[in-house]
């Protein structure tokens, strides 16, 4: 298991990638995840990357944390090798999860959240590649 990204939430994704790009680091092509109502770019950092997000609507999930928090953190994503049987032995085990539903997001990575609740504060996304 490793970390696979850090998600920031951002108000502008033009904004937000510029200073990676002046420190030199690639940026992706922007990528539109519709049921999440955001897009995002990906930059990639040592063996894992930054996730900055954009909402694309004032109701999307990211809209409302800019919103409540500001710009920032919004969650940590760990690379499990199965993700079906880790939300399996965290539901078995009685860990809290934002929804049960494996859904697909950027780039086909399947994923699951785990709600802060059950992860010290921290929303925590479990992450497995696409294919």
């Amino acid at each position: 298991m490793k970390i696979d990204h850090l998600g920031i939430a951002v108000k502008s994704l033009a904004a937000a990638k510029a200073i990676y790009e002046k420190l030199g680091l690639s940026v992706s092509s922007e990528e539109t995840v519709e049921a999440e109502q955001v897009r995002l770019v990906m930059v990639p950092v040592g063996e894992s990357r930054l996730e900055l997000l954009q909402p694309t609507s004032e109701n999307s999930t990211i809209a409302k944390f800019i919103a409540k928090r500001g710009e920032g953190l919004h969650h940590v994503s760990l690379r499990v090798p199965d993700l079906r049987a880790a939300v399996e032995r965290l539901k078995n085990d009685g860990v809290r999860l934002v929804s049960e539903d494996i859904k697909v997001g950027a780039e086909g990575h399947r994923y699951v959240f785990v709600h802060p609740s059950s992860a010290a504060g921290v929303l925590l996304e479990l992450v497995e590649a696409a294919g």
